[in-house]
């Protein structure tokens, strides 16, 4: 592991302090990268993300994505704990912290909207930033793909009805346009640009130098997105403190007790560790782009609930580092040597 790849967490924090800095000192410039925006997900943002996918599509091998069917407790993991339990747990957290534990410092009103806020969050597991950590946490690269591709099929048909029942509101509309264009950027092109790379390169060893030599830049596109979210955000930070720090009570207690269960379910059944990492992290992170774009249209863009999801985005990076670190520590404690859906051993 390189200095950088060690020492991720540290400029992830200067990356978070520079990007409120740089909201503070140069609003002209995050103006002008606000306003590259199409349906709610920002090209700047998208393009780094983009960035920080590809490395890890180049591992995908699509004549592998049948052995998922020989090993699917991890997907059942993902799938029962997305959406039986991540949606009603974080209302269920929303309700409690907002409506009793925070209810001497905040309006019945503002409760009510930040509860709705959090609520389109839970209801919105992760599509392309799970890539990332499923990298980071030398996860399969195929398993991974299969685990957020059937994710988003379920989305397609579920957020809008959880919503709805969640929030007691039956006109919900689901902005198709975020989230054909989110799963677009962020998994089909990276995915075909992967696949297309693998062909030229042809032999595995190849594949394996190539990914080595950019990786590198896959952590570097973390660190300058965590700049741009920050910018973006960093009135909003400085201008309601408090409230950011109470909004981040219950998403931290929600993320940090869904990966324990995933995890440890995970753990339960034997998946190795390859799996099980990234399965935990597909419910633990949240597809923000579409829950904040569901809050501006439902609230309106000043609305307490598009202030919540807005704080799921500034959470969410240093949060997931922090699981990504505790997942490779434990990394030994899980099943190996076993063998991955490409055929190569798993070290343990």
């Amino acid at each position: 592991m390189s200095i950088f790849e060690r020492y991720l967490t540290v400029w992830v924090a200067l990356a978070m302090v520079g990007g409120v800095l740089i909201g503070l000192t140069t609003p002209n410039l995050v103006a002008l990268v606000a306003s590259a925006e199409v349906a709610s997900v920002n090209l700047v943002v998208a393009i780094l993300i983009w960035a920080m996918v590809y490395p890890m599509m180049v591992g995908v091998d699509f004549g592998a994505v049948v052995g998922v069917a020989r090993q699917p407790k991890g997907l059942i993991v993902t799938l029962v704990v997305n959406w039986l339990i991540k949606p009603f747990t974080m209302a269920l957290l929303a309700v409690l912290f907002f409506d009793y534990f925070f209810a001497p410092w905040i309006q019945p009103e503002d409760a009510a909207q930040y509860t709705a806020g959090l609520i389109l969050l839970g209801a919105a597991p992760c599509t392309a930033m799970v890539f990332v950590w499923s990298q980071l946490t030398k996860g399969d690269a195929t398993y991974t793909l299969v685990q957020v591709s059937v994710n988003d099929l379920i989305m397609v048909v579920a957020f809008a009805p959880i919503v709805a029942f969640l929030l007691g509101v039956t006109d919900i509309s689901v902005p198709w346009q975020t989230l054909v264009l989110a799963t677009v950027l962020y998994v089909v092109l990276p995915l075909i640009a992967g696949l297309i790379t693998r062909r030229k390169l042809g032999s595995q060893a190849a594949i394996d130098a190539f990914s080595t030599k950019v990786k590198p830049w896959s952590i570097m596109g973390l660190v300058a997105t965590v700049v741009i979210l920050f910018g973006l955000q960093g009135q909003t930070f400085l201008a309601q403190p408090f409230v950011i720090l109470l909004i981040a009570v219950p998403i931290l207690i929600q993320s940090y007790g869904i990966f324990a269960l995933a995890y440890g379910a995970a753990y339960a059944l034997k998946v190795p560790h390859r799996i099980a990492a990234p399965c935990a992290m597909i419910g633990t992170s949240n597809f923000f782009e579409l829950a904040v774009a569901v809050a501006i249209s439902l609230f309106g863009l000043n609305s307490g609930a598009a202030l919540a999801t807005v704080v799921g985005v500034l959470v969410e990076v240093p949060m997931m580092l922090s699981l990504v670190a505790f997942a490779n520590r434990t990394r030994a404690r899980f099943p190996g040597p076993l063998d991955t859906l490409s055929g190569k051993e798993l070290q343990s």
